[in-house]
Parts: C-alpha cells; structure tokens; sequence
C-alpha cells in the first residue's frame, strides 16, 4: 500500500472491481457535509484547517477525493471509497477488502495527519481524503453489496431515465431537491446539543454499521427495474438530509479531535 505521496509515481494499481458513478454524494452532497462540518469547529481546529488548506474551505475540499480518480497514480485509493458487506454481517464480521476500505482508508487518514513525522504535503493530501470520506461513510448504497456493485448495478429509472439505485442516492434525488449546498447546509434540522453530542458519540466502525442498517432499508424499498418519481424521493429525501448532517457533525468532531 502506498504511504507517501512521493511513493505514486512508482507504483500504479489496476483499477479494482468496484466502479463509482461519478460523484458519491455529487458534488453538492459532500459540499454540503463540509458547510455543515464547519459550523461546528473549534477556533483552534480553524486556525490547523486554515494552515492545511492554505486558506480553502471544508467544503471546496470536500469533492478533492473524487476529482483526482481520473489519475492513475491514485488508483490505489479506490477501494477507500466503500465497503461492501453482506446484510448479515456488521464490519467487525465480514470479509475485509485486501486493498483497503472506508474503515481502513479513515484510519490511515487520521494516523498521517496526528503523526508529528508527517510532512506538510501528506498532512494536507490525507486531510482532503478524509473530508471525503467521512462523507461517503454516510451515503448508504457505499455500505452496499458487492454483488450489484453497491447497487451500480441495480437498475432503477429516475422520471423515466434509465439510471442506477446508486446514483439515485449520490446525485438524482439531491439534483432534483434544486438546493444549493449552501442553502442544504443552512436549513439543516434544528437539533439540540445533547442530540450533537450522541450523534458525534462512538467509533468510525459504529458509523459504518449504522450506515449498514439503513443501506439494507434501502435495497428492500425498491425493485429492479423500478421507475422512481416524486414519491420516493417524498419519502426518502429526509432521510438524505439527515445523513448530511450526521456526516458534517461527525467531520467536525474528527477534525476538533486530531486537530487539537
């Protein structure tokens, strides 16, 4: 596995099994995680972030992890994306990717960043990684199965156009909801600080099996082949909402921890 930036350019991976749609969460979902990350910061994390980010913001950073799969020297941060587990399983139980996952990918990501050893350029490459992540964390179809590819082959139709139960989860429902992250970010629900305080409660690993429970939800709330309209994304959209929330609580929480 790769440890260091300077290690990419001698080290290109095959492209692994799972292919992403385009944007997990799209582009406004992990803006959205970052905004709301932001509100919950503590000055001296701002001043770390201010430093590591050279002046940018959580959420400009937030899509970093996505737009520089189009380089090969990164391929081996691919599989850092998802977990793919069976529904009977939690992650403590299933097998576990070889080439890495959320979990490890998270764990990596904060080891570099509190290592004082680190250097400046990793410290800022893995903080950008980790942004994203904890944002794919919370987007249910990245817990999926591996069978259907976290349901990107799961077929569904989005108003008639053929698309994927996946992406009806990272970018059809939120596109269609016509909020900027900005606006997402400001109209979060009002929640008070002992429900903040449980949210950002437990580990990465009991996030993800949190996660797990809704992803199984979702698969049993549609069929292959299924044309979604308004209805579902009525019934589902809320719940969008609140897993952008969890994510920017639980971003920030991180960040306050290894940042302090």
């Amino acid at each position: 596995m790769i440890k260091t930036i300077k290690q990419f350019s001698i080290l290109l991976l095959i492209l692994p099994h799972f292919v992403f749609s385009n944007n997990e969460w799209g582009k406004t979902g992990h803006r959205t995680v970052g905004k709301i990350a932001e509100k919950h910061l503590t000055n001296k994390t701002k001043r770390h972030l201010k430093k590591l980010l050279d002046g940018g913001s959580l959420a400009l950073y937030s899509t970093y992890a996505d737009e520089i799969k189009s380089d090969k020297r990164y391929n081996e941060f691919y599989t850092w994306h998802y977990i793919n587990m069976p529904f009977k399983d939690t992650y403590q139980s299933s097998n576990k990717n070889s080439e890495g996952d959320l979990v490890t990918g998270i764990n990596y990501c904060i080891k570099i960043i509190q290592d004082d050893t680190s250097s400046t350029n990793d410290k800022k490459f893995y903080l950008k990684l980790l942004i994203h992540f904890i944002g794919d964390l919370h987007q249910p179809m990245h817990i999926g199965l591996a069978e259907d590819r976290g349901g990107n082959d799961f077929r569904v139709s989005w108003f008639g156009n053929q698309t994927n139960l996946h992406s009806v989860w990272d970018t059809k429902m939120i596109d269609n909801y016509n909020m900027s992250y900005s606006e997402l970010a400001s109209n979060s629900k009002e929640i008070s600080k002992k429900q903040i305080k449980f949210i950002q409660s437990g580990s990465v690993v009991d996030w993800v099996n949190e996660t797990h429970e809704i992803t199984k939800n979702i698969y049993k709330s549609v069929s292959q082949g299924e044309d979604l309209k308004y209805k579902y994304s009525y019934e589902h959209m809320g719940l969008v909402r609140t897993q952008l929330q969890k994510a920017g609580l639980r971003l920030a929480s991180l960040l306050n921890n290894i940042l302090c």
